[in-house]
């Protein structure tokens, strides 16, 4: 048990996210469900520690807002008092590929839902987890130094930055 009061005891998680609603061009009933529970599962359970905001003493939790500005990632990190901290820029280009392919199989696998076996459903669903694991592994690597996370929380983001992908 620490010393230390609970006020003062680091809170490395993200407590609010939100998504850059200019950035999100379209979304139907399958992608706002999608989104609401990557959000839903993000503040109940996550891990999220800015290092150089940590660094510098903010220890959370932290507000996050996601956008896409010119082909990058934007993660835009705040205090509980919505005090700026600090804004990171990650290139998307290595997202391109698993983006593309997760939407395609989240296609395939929400048409597969309405009339497909359930064998057929299960061999789709495991193909779109794959690619998402992939993706989340390779968020884990671009936010490397920047930022301390885990793979759950990781794969959540990657959720959430496709939807700021969907174009219609």
């Amino acid at each position: 048990m620490s010393d230390s009061p609970p006020s003062s005891r680091p809170d490395y998680r993200i407590a609010n996210i939100e998504l850059d609603e200019e950035t999100i061009l379209w979304r139907n009933a399958d992608v706002e469900q999608e989104r609401r529970v990557a959000i839903f599962d993000l503040i109940d359970e996550n891990t999220f520690k800015p290092v150089r905001s940590a660094e510098r003493g903010a220890h959370g939790p932290y507000h996050l807002t996601l956008a896409v500005i010119d082909g990058r990632l934007s993660l835009t990190i705040s205090d509980a008092s919505s005090n700026l901290l600090e804004t990171l820029l990650i290139g998307l280009a290595r997202f391109r590929r698993p983006i593309r392919e997760y939407f395609a199989i989240c296609d395939s696998y929400y048409q597969a839902i309405r009339k497909a076996t359930p064998s057929e459903i299960e061999t789709i669903d495991m193909a779109r987890r794959g690619i998402h694991d992939h993706a989340a592994e390779l968020l884990l690597e671009r936010l490397e130094g920047k930022i301390e996370t885990d793979f759950a929380t990781a794969r959540r983001l990657f959720t959430l930055i496709c939807v700021l992908h969907i174009k219609g």
